[in-house]
């Protein structure tokens, strides 16, 4: 039996095995969750085991538990280091779902559910991967899994644990594959080359010790919400590129070569639109939409709040508000100097009428993988087996800061072999996956590991 057979022979066991660890509710940005973190690291341990890994447990962090297996077909042998993460985005505003976010639903040739993509869905494409291989008796090379429950925080807990030498240890191999990334396009495949670093991070700003009735002192004091928004607004010019001094000085300019290349991508700005419900584009002048999205930095305000917002009016100065802020990096920027420079620029202009504070939630490196990896090849040569065609490479927009942990930390580079699409609503409400891609994901997986082991 080949893999493609033994996949289609068993696709609705291995649905309603992923469904199982949808419905656990692992929110990490949630603190009401934490019972559920441990929850769906067992339900992920139990499906290690079941898949025929040699040892598997729940480890101990500072933070939610870790999920590690392991399969050893022969020590002198490769080892690939599948990392994924169990953890979810929080699904509000839940009015806008169609369905339940945690109850997965099966339509439209699609799971949708919180985590059907991200990455509960991705990751769990690497496991059946490996079930195949063992039932099959073609698994080529040693295996191991880790799981973390943190990565939608930055994965703070993780972080600390890679530093200890025994864990190091533990986490010994030759390549890591991680499947949490996007395709260029449904039928065209593609390899994730290039992921943005972040800095994301909460901004107060304090006025007076209590709000204030505006009409007795509206123009006496700083209004924070007035002055939030001001500061906010002198980030971005009306061309789209960031003010602030000295943030553009590492950024690596692509060749013109390369931009030819990343705009060779099957893409079209109409249909782009459509998906995201605009009417006009908007980003840094003089570049393309796929270079805005994967080779230059970017500012957002992922969240503002401040003073009266219930029904009705409520006529106040508030006395604080605050901004949930980040800035995607590209190449050759370090998140510590770029944090540095943005929380001196906003101290700079800020009115000595207001107190600013700021509490930072990640700073993660970029990440290049080149293209003449062996590993890189062996992901080539999968797509050309499951796909018949040759996977274009992509920079993503995304971040994810753990890769460039690992490889600081391991020395060991990452394979991005992802197989979501933009339509899949991750981090947004009704977030879907594909069935067929997440199918095609396993098939290629089993591929890259032929590939790989034999290189």
């Amino acid at each position: 039996m080949q893999a493609k057979e033994y996949i289609e022979k068993h696709k609705d066991r291995f649905v309603e095995e992923l469904c199982s660890l949808i419905r656990i509710p692992s929110v990490s940005s949630e603190s009401e969750h934490k019972t559920d973190m441990f929850l769906c690291a067992e339900r992920w341990r139990e499906l290690l085991v079941n898949a025929g890994v040699d040892r598997a447990e729940i480890v101990s962090t500072t933070g939610n538990p870790l999920v590690f297996a392991e399969k050893v077909v022969d020590p002198t042998k490769k080892t690939v280091l599948v990392y994924g993460h169990y953890d979810v985005m929080p699904v509000a505003p839940l009015e806008l779902w169609h369905t339940d976010p945690f109850e997965p639903v099966v339509k439209e040739d699609r799971i949708w559910a919180r985590g059907a993509d991200d990455d509960k869905g991705q990751s769990f494409m690497q496991a059946k991967a490996f079930e195949t291989m063992m039932a099959l008796g073609t698994l080529p090379c040693n295996v191991k899994f880790l799981l973390e429950g943190e990565e939608e925080i930055g994965s703070p807990a993780l972080k600390l644990w890679l530093k200890e030498p025994k864990n190091k240890e533990l986490l010994k191999a030759d390549i890591i594959l991680v499947s949490d990334t996007d395709m260029v396009s449904p039928d065209v495949p593609s390899i994730t080359t290039g992921l943005r670093g972040l800095v994301k991070f909460e901004m107060r700003v304090t006025g007076p010790d209590h709000d204030l009735h505006s009409g007795d002192f509206g123009g006496t004091v700083s209004n924070p919400v007035n002055v939030l928004s001001w500061m906010i607004g002198t980030v971005l010019d009306g061309d789209g590129h960031i003010t602030i001094p000295g943030f553009y000085d590492d950024v690596l300019v692509c060749s013109p070569e390369e931009r030819e290349l990343i705009n060779r991508a099957p893409y079209s700005d109409e249909a782009y639109k459509r998906s995201v419900g605009v009417e006009v584009l908007h980003g840094e002048k003089g570049y393309t939409t796929l270079e805005r999205i994967g080779i230059r930095p970017t500012f957002d305000v992922c969240g503002i709040q401040g003073g009266y917002s219930g029904e009705g009016f409520k006529t106040i100065i508030p006395s604080v508000a605050w901004a949930k802020l980040s800035f995607r990096l590209v190449a050759n920027q370090n998140p510590e100097r770029v944090a540095r420079i943005v929380e001196d620029y906003f101290r700079s202009i800020a009115p000595d009428s207001v107190k600013l504070e700021f509490i930072y939630y990640e700073k993660g490196m970029p990440y290049i993988c080149p293209i003449d990896l062996p590993a890189y090849k062996a992901a080539e040569h999968a797509f050309m087996d499951t796909c018949g065609m040759q996977p274009i490479p992509a920079h993503s927009g995304c971040s994810i800061s753990i890769v460039s942990d690992f490889e600081q930390e391991l020395g060991l580079k990452s394979i991005l072999l992802g197989f979501g699409l933009g339509a899949d609503n991750i981090h947004a409400p009704n977030e879907n996956y594909r069935l067929d891609r997440f199918f095609k994901g396993i098939e290629t997986a089993v591929a890259f590991f032929q590939h790989y082991a034999a290189e």
